[in-house]
């Protein structure tokens, strides 16, 4: 039975300025791997948004959806980009994935950066998002609640010499998350470790991804 690739956790340097590789370019490291789509989750924190634009991000939403919309261009027909955020606190190192959001999202929901955890929780179970923590066993970083989790992200490529990533898996068990995912957390297409899902259907839509994540019905690439 034919089987689906894609990759939930990529920047762009179009957007994220610790990113060495554009959209176009991680389009094409993706489609050379065998992947069916990815996920643009562009930093979403105060490095992204310099100076005065860090008050008021959701007025420079064009320029955050620059990465997305380039990766949508190189696309082509046969594979599937979407759109996710990698938000950090003003004064945090922590990060935490969101997929399902839409435009009116960013335009709507204020300055994100200044939700911090419980505020952005029940901003996204309005929405009917979902919610991840990043990385949680990265050097440096810190464990949330897990009542203000969807889930976490179990595997993610730049951990992938650590011990870190089998924290992770061990803290999502322990506290019974039903969703859990893996990424690459592309940044440079020289310097990756891909990682993401197996589906046994097409992604088409982030209605389609948020449908098979809520019921963990994919494997994880754990490159």
């Amino acid at each position: 039975m034919r089987k689906y690739k894609y990759e939930l956790h990529c920047h762009t340097s179009d957007v994220s300025l610790c990113a060495q590789s554009d959209a176009s370019e991680a389009v094409k490291f993706y489609k050379e791997r065998g992947y069916d789509g990815v996920v643009i989750t562009d930093h979403y924190s105060p490095q992204t948004f310099l100076f005065h634009r860090a008050l008021m991000p959701h007025k420079y939403i064009d320029r955050y959806l620059k990465g997305y919309r380039r990766a949508c261009a190189a696309a082509g027909d046969s594979f599937t980009v979407l759109w996710g955020i990698e938000v950090r606190f003003f004064f945090t190192i922590d990060d935490f994935l969101i997929y399902g959001a839409d435009e009116e999202f960013f335009r709507s929901s204020g300055n994100l950066m200044t939700k911090y955890l419980r505020r952005l929780k029940k901003l996204c179970d309005e929405r009917n998002l979902i919610l991840l923590e990043a990385h949680p066993f990265r050097k440096l970083r810190f464990r949330h609640n897990p009542k203000l989790l969807h889930g976490c992200e179990v595997y993610n490529g730049k951990d992938k010499y650590t011990d870190a990533n089998r924290k992770a898996k061990a803290w999502a068990e322990k506290n019974g998350f039903g969703i859990v995912t893996s990424g690459g957390d592309f940044h440079h297409k020289d310097n990756t470790n891909p990682g993401g899902i197996i589906t046994n259907e097409p992604v088409k839509t982030m209605e389609d991804l948020m449908r098979i994540l809520r019921s963990g019905e994919y494997e994880l690439i754990e490159a």
